[in-house]
């Protein structure tokens, strides 16, 4: 009866005033499908009729906010206890799934599990609701604590770093029960037990990229990109002959080999030199430790990227035709003196000037080789290796020979390296992506002759010996290198 004279209400206040065909036209049609005439001639209401009073929506009134614009920061910042109650638990799953909320009947998959709560953490943290399903109806757990002691199991066992767990387990009158799992996310970037990283997007999570990976691994310095452990990689790749090499350099000091025993090489990587880190399982290289130690064959076939594109071209420029492209592959040491052989066979090193006669070379048909300064160049390939962007895949290091002219090219972010720190480097002031692996690459234990006074030194070096300045561009995620030869 309510309902019928709310109807006819509602059809009286549309048709008075101005006129019954004038009014007719502007009643909205769901109303008019919603009544139709019933046997006693009254009109009757065919469905639920909302019989409150429309009232205006304004953005300063909370109680009429959409529910799309509830934010999982105000739900924060409006709880008032560690606990969660009824209350605040259906506000928020009023909403339904967005980026800090996860809905989920019940929890049966504890990989996937540990990848949604990766994903939480990595995005800056969340909750997820056990117990509710898509449609947000409760229909609460079988057993909430054997849930809760599984969450507490994966966040300690399957997530690295560990996850400090927040559990509240909420019951309701009808006895339905339900648990949700808030996170935090304090020490990113977090990873499964394989490695994964995730992010979450919207109401779904995905593996992040590594320019993702990349941004992640700077909000969380001073862990960097080559301190993330190799997917695949195990302690059988590292080549142990170099590794231990490498340790003698400091026999007396900081290594003690009567205390050694038995070559512990996967214990040395990890607590002396931090160059591996645990899965949970065994201990795995981290990506310094597998190019700065690694067998060749294996770092080419894990770290694909690491690789160099040598090219000698008949001419000043990359359009002319090629003499000469091999990919060289390895390990840093590998790549190291390799680049160099490469060079040394289309160009001359040397430590100062040679004193050639330009008019006999001017009336040969054939340019002549190149002369480039012996320490630049070094310097120049040692750059090239230890300052590379280990996230940026697509951009490979390059390595060109002109008739005149050597590039390198490196991938190198554009984006936090300002000209201001491009122009810094000049002075010798350092912009390391890769800190130990520079400091190991440079350290006379690792067997390299290397020179002494960075880049400074190389552009001061090479401006000396041909005549003409080296030049330094960074544009497109690269980082290039031009020297002149005489």
């Amino acid at each position: 009866m309510a309902q019928t004279l709310v109807c006819d209400l509602a059809v009286v206040f549309k048709l008075s005033s101005d006129g019954l065909n004038h009014r007719l036209k502007s009643v909205p049609p769901e109303l008019i499908q919603r009544c139709r005439p019933a046997s006693s001639g009254r009109a009757e209401v065919s469905g639920p009729v909302n019989t409150q009073m429309a009232r205006r929506r304004f953005r300063s009134n909370q109680r009429h906010e959409p529910s799309t614009e509830r934010s999982f920061q105000e739900y924060i910042l409006s709880t008032t206890a560690p606990q969660t109650s009824r209350v605040e638990l259906l506000r928020l799953v009023r909403g339904g799934e967005d980026t800090f909320l996860e809905l989920k009947v019940k929890l049966s998959n504890s990989e996937k599990i540990a990848q949604g709560i990766v994903a939480l953490a990595n995005t800056g943290g969340g909750v997820i609701v056990f117990g509710v399903n898509d449609q947000m109806r409760v229909e609460g757990v079988d057993d909430a604590e054997d849930v809760q002691q599984e969450l507490v199991r994966i966040c300690r066992e399957e997530i690295y770093p560990p996850l400090v767990p927040f559990i509240d387990r909420i019951a309701f009158d009808n006895g339905r029960r339900i648990v949700a799992l808030d996170v935090e996310g304090k020490r990113r970037p977090y990873r499964t037990r394989d490695g994964r990283f995730y992010l979450r997007i919207g109401a779904e999570k995905r593996e992040a990229t590594r320019e993702e990976l990349a941004t992640l691994l700077d909000d969380a310095r001073p862990l960097g990109y080559e301190n993330v452990s190799v997917i695949g990689a195990a302690i059988q790749d590292i080549d142990e002959a170099h590794l231990w090499s490498f340790l003698r350099g400091f026999t007396g000091d900081a290594f003690d080999e009567a205390t050694a025993s038995g070559y512990p090489t996967a214990e040395v990587l990890q607590r002396d030199l931090l160059l591996a880190t645990t899965n949970g399982i065994e201990v795995v290289p981290t990506t310094a430790g597998l190019l700065l130690f690694g067998h060749d064959a294996r770092v080419s076939e894990l770290l694909p990227r690491s690789t160099i594109t040598a090219t000698r071209f008949a001419g000043d420029s990359v359009q002319t035709a090629v003499v000469e492209r091999v990919k060289l592959s390895g390990n840093l040491s590998t790549l190291y003196e390799s680049a160099l052989r490469f060079v040394s066979r289309y160009c001359d090193l040397w430590d100062a000037r040679p004193r050639v006669a330009r008019a006999a070379e001017d009336e040969s048909p054939v340019p002549a080789r190149a002369n480039y300064h012996r320490g630049a160049l070094k310097e120049a390939v040692a750059n090239m290796l230890v300052h590379r962007d280990l996230a940026l895949r697509d951009p490979l290091t390059r390595l060109n020979i002109f008739d005149r002219t050597i590039e390198l090219v490196n991938p190198r972010r554009t984006g936090g390296f300002s000209p201001v720190a491009q122009k810094a480097i000049r002075y010798g002031l350092p912009e390391r992506l890769n800190p130990q692996i520079c400091a190991i690459f440079s350290s006379p234990a690792y067997g390299l002759d290397l020179p002494i006074g960075g880049l400074p030194m190389l552009l001061r070096e090479s401006r000396l010996f041909s005549g003409k300045r080296s030049e330094t561009h960074a544009f497109s995620d690269e980082f290039r290198l031009r020297l002149h030869g005489s």
